[in-house]
């Protein structure tokens, strides 16, 4: 069978910028997962409710939620090892949680600056992109240790674009999290969203299950024209 026609490419002029977590990587159930098992070490047991008010948060805040006010050194010690446990949880698989559709779209739009912006802790960010080589793609890589306010803050996203070289109006934005398309909207990008987290996202210009859609480079296409 021969394959399908590769799609148009996005127009130059645009930048990309991708959140991590839920956007290169469908990560939620293993991180709920390694919170579940790191709490029980504290005697917590995980609800449903904290699970809920994680996502794209940074994970000082998110140790804070769950443990209360700790001194800014222990709750960095906690969340570390959190992230460790989390990275030996997936570190066999990988491959099988980059969201659908990811490897080809990044080829195809290979020529178009792009970044990867994330509250996520450095240790993550890095051990993704080297794992999974996705490191060649992206020309800036930003983390949550960058900034000094995490999303819901539109700090990440004005730094992504500042080192691309790039208005943040020439920036399109995928992200997954309610708090991550409030940051992107506040920094004046446009933002697809996956549903990979939630099935609505407010804000969000076009949304996608995934990096599949037949529609997501036609949409791209059309705001390069609309530039």
């Amino acid at each position: 069978m021969v394959p399908p026609p590769d799609p148009p490419r996005a127009p130059s002029g645009l930048a990309l910028i991708f959140d991590m977590d839920g956007v290169l990587l469908d990560s939620n159930s293993a991180h709920r997962q390694a919170w579940e098992v790191f709490n029980r070490r504290f005697g917590l047991e995980t609800t449903e409710g904290m699970h809920q008010r994680m996502y794209g948060k940074r994970n000082d805040e998110i140790v804070r939620d769950f443990f209360g006010d700790l001194p800014p050194a222990e709750a960095a010690a906690r969340g570390a090892a959190k992230e460790s446990l989390y990275r030996e949880m997936i570190a066999g698989r990988i491959e099988s949680m980059l969201v659908p559709g990811l490897r080809r779209f990044l080829d195809l739009n290979a020529a178009l600056p792009m970044a990867v912006a994330s509250n996520a802790e450095p240790a993550n960010v890095f051990f993704l992109l080297d794992r999974a080589g996705l490191r060649r793609y992206f020309r800036v890589v930003v983390d949550g240790h960058q900034v000094r306010h995490p999303k819901p803050d539109p700090e990440v996203y004005l730094r992504a674009a500042d080192l691309l070289g790039v208005a943040p109006s020439e920036c399109i934005v995928f992200e997954d999290s309610h708090a991550g398309v409030a940051a992107a909207k506040a920094a004046g990008m446009r933002v697809v969203g996956l549903r990979t987290t939630h099935d609505q996202l407010p804000g969000a210009a076009f949304c996608v299950d995934n990096f599949l859609s037949g529609d997501l480079q036609t949409w791209l296409r059309a705001q390069g024209r609309a530039k």
